[in-house]
């Protein structure tokens, strides 16, 4: 126990890794049934209902009352750009280039997350992290990238619309763990997640009938399938996956937590063959561990 207990942080990282895992693969399925817009804003919905449960269980109140003005800005404009911004961006590329794909992308969310760091928290970078950043972009160059043609000329294996739109999800999902760390403190990670997700809910509230989608909602709820794909993946997304996140930067460094997370890529290959029946290359696999592997170098 003792063990464990030393290690909540790289614990909760891990944990956090197989629920980003599930997570992506229900998620995938559910955008491609009902839009990436109605995915989003069921699974934080839910996600809020449940914290609201969880959090009256555990701390008495139902509702994050005791946060401080500081706590609430910062971890409202996570929520906006974590939420809002990065994960409709991760969400729409899931349909274009599949969840597998776009977790290969995701590994640069710890090199991000460092830059990010460097800048607003004014952490340092050193030449071990340029390596570590050199080699998960050359992890996912070798992943994307192939040879075609009698010239064997260069081409990108996946839609560039893809894999941008997975590239923007990654870099909302870095700046917002910065925030999400500067603005919890030693503030209970449940209730900070809370404040993530309200803010989440209201920001794509704003966003749906901006870009006149409600139809597309509305349409969403008479799917009973794609519901219970929003259902399970809100469990295991903003609810446990988001939660035990912050509980990981919370014990321990943003850098080793953001290195244990960024595992997905690796356990999401499996499924995703017999689940979804993808044709994976021997590249893509090797892609996914040597990307994972600037990540742990990264912070080594």
């Amino acid at each position: 126990m003792s063990f464990i207990s030393s290690h909540t942080g790289e614990f909760s990282a891990l944990a956090t890794a197989i629920f980003w895992t599930v997570t992506a693969l229900t998620f995938e399925a559910a955008s491609k049934r009902v839009g990436s817009l109605a995915v989003n804003l069921f699974r934080l919905i839910l996600a809020f209902v449940i914290l609201c449960i969880v959090n009256f269980f555990l701390r008495g109140m139902a509702f994050p009352l005791d946060a401080s003005g500081h706590t609430w800005f910062w971890m409202i404009l996570s929520g906006l750009v974590g939420f809002v911004i990065g994960d409709l961006m991760l969400f729409e590329s899931y349909t274009i280039i599949s969840a597998r794909v776009a977790m290969l992308v995701m590994t640069l969310v710890p090199p991000i997350t460092a830059l990010v760091g460097w800048i607003i928290l004014g952490e340092v970078m050193t030449l071990m992290n340029f390596l570590g950043m050199a080699l998960t972009l050359a992890g996912i160059g070798l992943a994307i990238f192939g040879k075609t043609g009698r010239e064997e000329k260069i081409h990108v294996r996946h839609p560039v619309k893809g894999l941008l739109l997975a590239f923007g999800g990654a870099a909302g999902q870095a700046v917002g763990l910065v925030l999400s760390k500067y603005g919890m403190g030693s503030y209970n990670a449940f209730s900070a997640n809370q404040i993530r997700v309200l803010a989440g809910t209201i920001g794509f509230a704003l966003v749906i009938p901006a870009v006149k989608r409600w139809y597309r909602v509305t349409q969403a709820v008479q799917d009973k399938k794609g519901m219970l794909l929003i259902a399970l993946g809100s469990v295991f997304g903003p609810f446990l996956g988001v939660s035990f996140s912050l509980l990981a930067v919370q014990y321990t460094s943003t850098g080793i937590a953001s290195t244990i997370m960024a595992i997905v890529p690796v356990f999401i290959i499996l499924p995703s063959v017999l689940i979804f029946k993808e044709k994976v290359t021997w590249k893509e696999v090797l892609g996914a561990f040597v990307s994972v592997g600037g990540v742990v170098l990264f912070f080594i």
